[in-house]
């Protein structure tokens, strides 16, 4: 009697392991480290952690807040995080310099505007006056070139200067510059304190503009393959998702803004159908060669990755 129990609980231990052999195991939770700067222009990636937070297992994304670009291309550059939501033209330069990341999404559509002073009537009206961008590197400086050409006007007739984006609304008011071009919401910010106007919509001067991406360094693509798809798949789907309420809400909670400025803001800006094309980025390349930004930028194929 005693072997047959035996024998029985053997048999038993036996249905348990082969049972839970053949169960699924349970998904490792992976983490991502994306750095960014509180803009609407990076509304999809947070939306992306917020996704991938509600699940229980697989990829996560930590966000990990950054106050400048040189501070961000720093620690993106140095591979202290995985990717950057990060304006396009920075990082084409850091691909220039021999670092090794990739473009592998938009981080929006359209969305930027040049922003003037409510006495300023027409492009023409800039000659001779001062306007400021974030950073040389930038679709921004590309768009203040546009609207100049736009009036037959050349970078040299203006004074150009860099401002951090937090500074350049109170700056338009105090009158220390006459416009600017910058990531939103600090467009609209000028529009909403009454100091400034929009002269212009980028999609006015340049067609499926360019302007930040999101980026992921070659060692993260290579050692973790399988996370980069993930996450770029789940970056694209949650921009396609973001219409304007849930964008709405998704910048109150990270970007402490008021309903007005962020209202006027999201009235420009969209996340959907954030593939970079082959042709878009030609046309961004031969801007950034034409108004000096660099002479030899990256060529699509050795910057761009559409097959995550």
């Amino acid at each position: 009697m005693k072997k047959r129990t035996n024998v029985l609980i053997v048999a038993a231990a036996f249905i348990v392991f082969l049972t839970s052999c053949s169960q699924s195991p349970k998904q490792k939770q992976e983490t991502v480290k994306i750095a960014y700067l509180p803009i609407t222009h990076a509304l999809a990636l947070f939306e992306t952690a917020e996704e991938l937070e509600s699940t229980k297992d697989g990829l996560k994304v930590e966000l990990v807040k950054y106050g400048s670009w040189p501070e961000l291309l720093d620690a993106l550059n140095a591979n202290r995080v995985d990717g950057a939501s990060v304006l396009i033209e920075l990082a084409m330069k850091s691909k220039q310099e021999g670092i090794g990341i990739k473009a592998v999404a938009l981080g929006h559509r359209d969305g930027n505007v040049v922003i003037v002073s409510n006495d300023i009537q027409s492009a023409a009206d800039l000659k001779g006056k001062t306007f400021a961008i974030p950073h040389r590197q930038s679709s921004h400086n590309i768009l203040l070139n546009e609207t100049l050409a736009s009036a037959g006007l050349s970078i040299d007739e203006v004074n150009v200067t860099e401002l951090a984006p937090t500074e350049m609304p109170s700056a338009l008011a105090s009158k220390q510059i006459d416009g600017y071009c910058v990531a939103e919401p600090f467009g609209a910010m000028g529009v909403s304190l009454g100091v400034g106007k929009v002269l212009f919509g980028s999609e006015e001067l340049w067609k499926d503009s360019l302007c930040c991406g999101l980026v992921l360094t070659d060692k993260f693509i290579a050692e973790r393959p399988e996370a980069a798809k993930e996450l770029v798949a789940d970056y694209k789907a949650a921009g396609n998702a973001l219409n304007k309420e849930k964008a709405k809400e998704i910048a109150k909670k990270y970007l402490n803004q008021k309903d007005k400025v962020l209202d006027i803001s999201l009235q420009w800006i969209s996340y959907n159908d954030l593939d970079i094309t082959e042709e878009t980025y030609n046309a961004l390349t031969e801007r950034v060669k034409k108004y000096g930004l660099s002479d030899n930028p990256p060529a699509y194929s050795d910057f761009v990755r559409n097959d995550l």
